[in-house]
C-alpha cells in the first residue's frame, strides 16, 4: 500500500515547529529561574552542558536505534522524552532537580532531530528540507512569545513550560498514532530517492555504527557540519557584542541587526527552497559557501553600514546550508551509511555550535572583540574548503554524472 506521504510531510512540518519551540525559551525563563533557585548567572551553563551532552549522545546512537525500533518508534520515544523533560522543568522543586533534566531534553531533542532529518533526507526533496528547517525557525520564534506571555501575565515560568509540555506531548501522540506510516523498505536501496547518484552499490548496505565511522567520507561530512554550525553560532552569539561594545552602536541598532541575521536564516530557507531544484543542490551549496565568505569579509573589514549588510548577507547565504547538506547525505554517502551518518552529523553540528563560539570567547579575552569578525572569516573559509573536499571525495564515479548535479 502506498504511503500517505502528504500526511507525513505535514506532520514533519508541525514536528519541526514543535522542535523549535523549547530551544529558545531558557533565556526568557532564566531571570525567574535564577531568582527562585538563588543561583548565579553562570549556572545556566550547567543546563546547557547537560542538554548538549544528551543531544550529542542521542545523535550518535540514533542510527542504531532506528535499526531496532524503526523511525516511527524513535520519533515516538524521543517525543515523549522531550515532553517529559518539559514537565520536569515545570515541576522541579530545586535547582539540583532542575538542571539535570537538560540531559533528558537533549536526548529526546537530538533523537527527533536525527530521526526527522534522516527520514526527510531519504524521502523528501531538497526544497522540502529547506522549508522544514524554516519551520524550526517559526517554532524558535514562537517559544519565547509563549514563555514571555506566561511570565508577563503572572503565571510564571512553570506554566510556560507546562504549555510547551502539552504541545510537545501532542506531537509525541501524533508520532505514536502514525508510527507505522514512517516504516521504510528494509532495503536501503529501495529507500534511496536517487540511487543513480550513489557512489557504489555496496554503500547502499547498512554497515552498522562502527562501519559507518570507518568511512573517511563520513568524517568529512561531519566536519562540514561542525564548521557550518560553528560559523552560524559564532556570528549569532557574538555579533551583538562586537557591534555594541566594539563598534559603539546603540543597543536598539545592534539588537535589530542581530535579529536580522537570525531572521535571514529563516527567510533564506523559504526563498532558496523555491530555487534549489533549478539551481542544483551542490551548486547552491557552493554559492552559499562563497557568499558566507564574502559576507564575513565585509563584516570584518567595514565597521559601518556595509559591514552590517555583510552580516545580513552572511546569514542569508548560510540559510540553505544545513538542510541542503542533510538532503544530500544519502546520495553522497549511500542510503545504508546515511542512516548512521545523519545522526553523526547532528552530533557534530551540536558540538560545533557550542565549542567554536566558546573558543572565540577565549580568544576575545586574549586579543579583544576584533577577534569575532576575524574568526568568522576563518570559519567561513574553513567551511568552504571542507565542503569542496567533500564534493571531490563523493563525486559520482558513473560516467556522465556531473559533480554539480543533485537529485532533490
Amino acid at each position: 500500500m502506498k504511503k500517505p506521504a502528504g500526511v507525513l510531510l505535514a506532520l514533519a512540518y508541525l514536528a519541526f515547529i514543535s522542535l523549535g519551540l523549547p530551544d529558545t525559551v531558557l533565556g526568557v525563563a532564566w531571570p525567574s529561574l535564577r531568582h527562585e533557585f538563588g543561583v548565579s548567572q553562570s549556572a545556566m551553563g550547567a543546563v546547557l552542558a547537560a542538554g548538549m551532552t544528551g543531544y550529542f549522545s542521542s545523535g550518535l546512537l540514533a542510527g542504531s536505534l532506528m535499526r531496532k525500533i524503526g523511525v516511527g518508534g524513535l520519533l515516538t520515544a524521543s517525543g515523549g522524552c522531550v515532553a517529559l523533560a518539559l514537565v520536569g522543568y515545570a515541576a522541579a522543586p530545586s535547582w539540583w532537580s532542575f538542571f539535570p533534566v537538560g540531559l533528558i531534553m537533549g536526548l529526546g531533542s537530538g533523537a527527533i532531530d536525527s530521526g526527522l532529518n534522516g527520514y526527510a533526507a531519504r524521502n523528501f526533496s531538497v526544497r522540502q528540507l529547506n522549508w522544514l528547517h524554516a519551520c524550526w525557525g517559526i517554532g524558535a520564534s514562537t517559544g519565547p512569545v509563549i514563555m514571555t506571555a506566561a511570565i508577563a501575565r503572572g503565571f510564571g515560568y512553570r506554566v510556560g513550560y507546562a504549555v510547551l509540555a502539552s504541545l510537545l506531548g501532542a506531537m509525541a501522540l501524533a508520532f505514536l498514532l502514525t508510527r507505522r506510516l514512517w516504516d521504510e523498505p528494509t532495503s536501503a536501496r529501495e529507500a534511496s530517492p536517487s540511487p543513480s547518484a550513489v557512489l557504489s552499490s555496496e554503500l547502499d548496505v547498512d554497515p552498522g555504527f562502527v562501519g559507518a565511522l570507518r568511512s573517511s567520507r563520513v568524517w568529512l561530512s561531519m566536519l562540514s557540519f561542525f564548521m557550518y554550525t560553528g560559523l552560524e553560532a559564532t556570528l549569532g552569539q557574538w555579533c551583538f557584542s562586537l557591534m555594541r561594545e566594539g563598534r559603539g552602536l546603540p543597543v536598539e541598532v545592534a539588537g535589530s541587526w542581530t535579529a536580522a541575521y537570525w531572521a535571514g536564516l529563516t527567510v533564506g530557507r523559504v526563498t532558496f527552497g523555491f530555487v534549489v531544484d533549478r539551481l542544483g543542490a551542490d551548486r547552491l551549496l557552493r554559492c552559499a559557501s562563497g557568499g558566507a565568505v564574502t559576507g564575513a569579509l565585509l563584516f570584518a573589514l567595514d565597521t559601518g553600514a556595509v559591514g552590517r549588510l555583510g552580516l545580513l548577507f552572511c546569514g542569508l547565504s548560510l540559510a540553505p546550508v544545513f538542510p541542503t547538506l542533510m538532503a544530500r547525505t544519502p546520495a553522497r554517502l549511500g542510503a545504508g551509511i546515511a542512516r548512521h551518518a545523519v545522526g553523526f552529523q547532528v552530533s557534530a553540528a551540536t558540538l560545533g555550535s557550542s565549542m567554536l563560539p566558546a573558543c572565540v570567547g577565549v580568544l576575545i579575552g586574549q586579543v579583544g572583540l576584533g577577534a569575532i569578525s576575524g574568526a568568522a572569516v576563518v570559519l567561513a573559509l574553513a567551511f568552504l574548503v571542507v565542503h569542496e573536499s567533500l564534493l571531490r571525495a563523493t563525486r559520482p564515479r558513473s560516467v556522465g554524472l556531473s559533480p554539480l548535479g543533485s537529485a532533490p
